[in-house]
Protein backbone atom coordinates (compact mmCIF):
# COMPACT_ATOMS: atom_id res chain seq x y z
CA UNK A 1 0.00 0.00 0.00
CA UNK A 2 1.77 3.75 -0.78
CA UNK A 3 2.65 5.91 1.79
CA UNK A 4 0.02 8.45 0.66
CA UNK A 5 -2.62 6.87 2.68
CA UNK A 6 -1.23 7.98 5.47
CA UNK A 7 -1.04 11.79 4.27
CA UNK A 8 -4.20 14.21 4.58
CA UNK A 9 -5.19 16.82 1.87
CA UNK A 10 -4.22 20.12 3.03
CA UNK A 11 -6.40 23.04 1.58
CA UNK A 12 -6.23 24.07 -1.36
CA UNK A 13 -6.44 27.46 -2.94
CA UNK A 14 -6.15 29.01 -6.52
CA UNK A 15 -2.48 30.15 -6.07
CA UNK A 16 -1.07 26.78 -4.86
CA UNK A 17 1.14 25.52 -7.19
CA UNK A 18 0.58 22.43 -9.41
CA UNK A 19 3.30 19.15 -9.73
CA UNK A 20 5.92 19.44 -11.45
CA UNK A 21 6.37 16.65 -14.12
CA UNK A 22 9.51 15.35 -12.43
CA UNK A 23 7.02 14.93 -8.67
CA UNK A 24 4.22 13.94 -11.06
CA UNK A 25 6.37 10.60 -12.31
CA UNK A 26 7.57 10.21 -8.72
CA UNK A 27 4.10 10.34 -7.27
CA UNK A 28 2.48 8.28 -10.27
CA UNK A 29 4.96 5.08 -8.89
CA UNK A 30 3.11 5.07 -6.21
CA UNK A 31 -0.35 4.86 -8.25
CA UNK A 32 0.18 2.61 -10.70
CA UNK A 33 -3.36 1.51 -11.87
CA UNK A 34 -3.83 5.28 -12.36
CA UNK A 35 -3.32 7.25 -15.66
CA UNK A 36 -3.08 10.70 -16.43
CA UNK A 37 -5.15 12.43 -19.14
CA UNK A 38 -5.37 15.49 -20.19
CA UNK A 39 -8.60 16.86 -20.90
CA UNK A 40 -8.82 20.52 -22.80
CA UNK A 41 -5.79 21.52 -20.85
CA UNK A 42 -6.02 20.14 -17.52
CA UNK A 43 -4.34 17.28 -16.38
CA UNK A 44 -6.14 14.36 -14.41
CA UNK A 45 -5.77 11.08 -12.87
CA UNK A 46 -8.64 8.86 -13.96
CA UNK A 47 -8.61 5.17 -12.90
CA UNK A 48 -11.61 2.49 -13.83
CA UNK A 49 -12.56 -0.24 -11.41
CA UNK A 50 -14.10 -2.84 -12.65
CA UNK A 51 -17.16 -4.64 -10.82
CA UNK A 52 -19.59 -7.98 -11.42
CA UNK A 53 -22.51 -6.06 -10.62
CA UNK A 54 -24.04 -2.67 -10.32
CA UNK A 55 -24.45 -3.03 -6.25
CA UNK A 56 -21.27 -3.69 -5.95
CA UNK A 57 -19.85 -0.77 -8.28
CA UNK A 58 -22.66 1.71 -6.32
CA UNK A 59 -21.58 0.60 -2.65
CA UNK A 60 -17.57 1.31 -4.10
CA UNK A 61 -18.68 4.77 -5.19
CA UNK A 62 -20.09 5.23 -2.29
CA UNK A 63 -17.58 4.87 -0.03
CA UNK A 64 -15.25 6.82 -2.05
CA UNK A 65 -17.72 9.61 -1.64
CA UNK A 66 -17.21 9.24 1.93
CA UNK A 67 -13.28 9.24 1.57
CA UNK A 68 -13.93 12.35 -0.25
CA UNK A 69 -15.68 14.47 2.05
CA UNK A 70 -13.39 13.31 5.09
CA UNK A 71 -10.76 14.94 2.78
CA UNK A 72 -12.22 17.86 1.52
CA UNK A 73 -11.35 17.11 -1.64
CA UNK A 74 -14.08 15.63 -4.57
CA UNK A 75 -13.67 13.71 -7.35
CA UNK A 76 -15.92 13.10 -10.42
CA UNK A 77 -17.07 9.72 -9.96
CA UNK A 78 -18.86 8.26 -12.65
CA UNK A 79 -21.09 5.21 -12.19
CA UNK A 80 -21.57 2.52 -14.47
CA UNK A 81 -23.60 -1.16 -14.60
CA UNK A 82 -20.18 -3.16 -13.57
CA UNK A 83 -17.35 -0.40 -13.23
CA UNK A 84 -16.96 2.87 -11.50
CA UNK A 85 -14.63 5.30 -12.99
CA UNK A 86 -12.57 7.50 -10.42
CA UNK A 87 -10.94 11.34 -11.30
CA UNK A 88 -9.09 13.11 -9.45
CA UNK A 89 -7.72 16.88 -10.49
CA UNK A 90 -7.62 19.94 -7.94
CA UNK A 91 -10.18 22.40 -9.75
CA UNK A 92 -8.89 25.58 -7.98
CA UNK A 93 -5.41 25.22 -9.98
CA UNK A 94 -6.78 23.12 -13.06
CA UNK A 95 -4.51 20.08 -12.96
CA UNK A 96 -2.59 18.00 -10.84
CA UNK A 97 -1.87 18.75 -7.09
CA UNK A 98 -0.06 16.59 -4.22
CA UNK A 99 -4.00 16.17 -3.03
CA UNK A 100 -4.62 14.07 -5.95
CA UNK A 101 -2.14 11.88 -5.41
CA UNK A 102 -2.95 11.34 -1.68
CA UNK A 103 -6.98 10.78 -2.76
CA UNK A 104 -5.98 8.19 -5.59
CA UNK A 105 -4.05 5.93 -3.06
CA UNK A 106 -6.74 5.97 -0.61
CA UNK A 107 -9.44 5.21 -3.47
CA UNK A 108 -7.74 2.36 -3.81
CA UNK A 109 -7.17 1.42 -0.36
CA UNK A 110 -10.98 1.17 -0.35
CA UNK A 111 -10.88 -1.80 -2.83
Amino acid sequence: MSELTAQKCEACHSGAPKVTEAERKELMREVPEWSCRDEAGVLKLERLYPFDNFKQAQAFAMKVGYMAEEEGHHPAILLEWGKVTVSWWTHAIGGLHRNDFICAAKTDAII
